[in-house]
């Protein structure tokens, strides 16, 4: 066990991610050591943030805690605080049940935890991040909560209300990073397109973008998480006028057939979707879609599943994530209907629709041999050295394998790669000298 050594352990999406950085940074501007997601944590002090969406990733977190729980009872660790969406939602339950952790909070008054160590909050970190990613990208989050209110999410029972950050807030940490040597940027928020609107009444993430892509330093900003109905057209226009900004936008959608949009609550129909689409494509020439579906919603019949199947075909997403659902307590869905779509029914679904996918997937990597592309360099594995282009988020989209043997790259810089080759799930290049 290390003394003044704090194990964080994040479970989630990047917006979590984000929270652990900025009590890391507080953290060690207390004269702490932080080692984040640590394979071997030895640390005295560990803290947990928990997310809490669905049934596995609450599974997840509380398996994490009561591993944590086990090695605070074999004396491998002095205190254990618990944090993030999990105990914003269940905090008092998780009490009950799990008395071994030190301290529950929510996922708004984690500072707390300073005071509660005898520590102060540094006021000169306010806002300031210990970045975990490489330091040539970072995560930027520019709001929290969201009004939307789907039938199936429990993220408004557990953030609240959307909350815009300031503007010149965000814009002032996009500059300090980049003036650290920040090139790269994923914007992220729960419905991205909102920015603003609780505010002033007005949409501002086109401001916003367009400010943040004149920043010295900024090379690329992709956006994460925008919503189909009552999207600003005119962001696509500094998409595709901005060269800072990535042809890249990430869009859930959830499904397709106007029985599952009305039961969903999604405010949008099929049609205003099919017109959606095509206004991105035609806007923004090559722009490379990433989007999310859900198979299984009570009440989706197979001819939904398959106007859903039919739907993916024509879209053809460059990127498509999707997951069975899952029965929410407290969720519309979760109080009205009933869960009647059999487990194996719903995997059984998901499959054939992730199967489709993949060979969508494949057609679209496999139109890019031959050409040269814009790649930043995120590590070196092995005799390869692993980047990706604009078209790339991290940790969630295909890479670019460039064979490392007899050159020397570095990290975080950009190079012109031709690729040569592809597969399922990775291009392969090699370096333009």
């Amino acid at each position: 066990m290390n003394k003044n050594q704090i194990d964080i352990i994040t479970m989630g999406c990047s917006k979590n991610l984000v929270d652990s950085e900025l009590l890391m940074k507080q953290f060690e501007a207390n004269g702490y050591e932080c080692i984040h997601d640590s394979d071997d944590p030895k640390g005295e002090i560990a803290v947990i943030n928990t997310c809490g969406f669905i049934e596995t990733a609450k599974e997840e977190s509380i398996n994490a805690i009561l591993e944590f729980v086990e090695r605070k009872q074999n004396g491998q660790l002095s205190k254990l605080y618990v944090m993030g969406c999990l105990s914003q939602r269940y905090k008092e339950d998780l009490e009950k049940e799990i008395p071994e952790v030190d301290k529950f909070y929510g996922k708004f008054n984690f500072k707390q935890l300073l005071s509660d160590l005898g520590k102060a909050e540094v006021p000169s970190c306010d806002g300031r991040r210990r970045l975990t990613t490489p330091r040539h990208y970072a995560y930027i989050k520019i709001a929290e909560g969201c009004d939307r209110h789907c039938a199936y999410c429990a993220i408004p029972l557990i953030t609240g209300k959307h909350h815009s950050r300031k503007m010149e807030d965000i814009l002032n940490e996009v500059s300090e990073l980049a003036a650290e040597g920040t090139k790269e940027f994923q914007i992220i928020e729960q419905e991205l397109t909102y920015y603003g609107v609780d505010l002033d009444g007005k949409h501002h993430i086109t401001e916003l973008i367009s400010r943040m892509a004149d920043i010295p330093g900024v090379e690329w900003i992709r956006l994460h998480y925008a919503y189909p109905n009552q999207f600003p057209a005119d962001l696509l226009d500094v998409i595709r006028e901005k060269p800072q900004v990535c042809n890249y936008l990430d869009v859930a959608l959830q499904h397709i057939s106007d029985n599952m949009l009305k039961r969903m609550r999604r405010h949008v129909t099929k049609q205003e979707t099919l017109d959606f689409i095509r206004l991105l494509r035609e806007k923004v020439p090559g722009i490379h879609l990433r989007t999310t579906l859900m198979v299984g919603f009570p009440g989706e019949t197979d001819e939904d599943f398959e106007e859903l199947m039919d739907f993916v075909r024509w879209a053809r997403f460059e990127r498509m994530g999707a997951f069975t659902y899952s029965h929410e307590e407290g969720t519309y869905s979760g109080q009205h209907y009933e869960d009647d779509v059999p487990e194996e029914v719903k995997q059984m679904r998901l499959d054939r629709l992730m199967a489709l996918q993949q060979e969508i997937a494949a057609e679209i990597e496999s139109e890019k041999i031959g050409q040269v592309m814009k790649v930043i360099i995120d590590r070196k594995e092995g005799n390869y050295y692993v980047g990706r282009n604009e078209y790339c988020s991290p940790d969630v989209d295909p890479e670019v394998l460039i064979e490392g043997s007899e050159i020397e790259l570095k990290v975080g810089s950009f190079y012109d790669v031709r690729i040569t080759d592809a597969d399922e799930f990775d291009l392969y290049g090699e370096i333009i000298k």
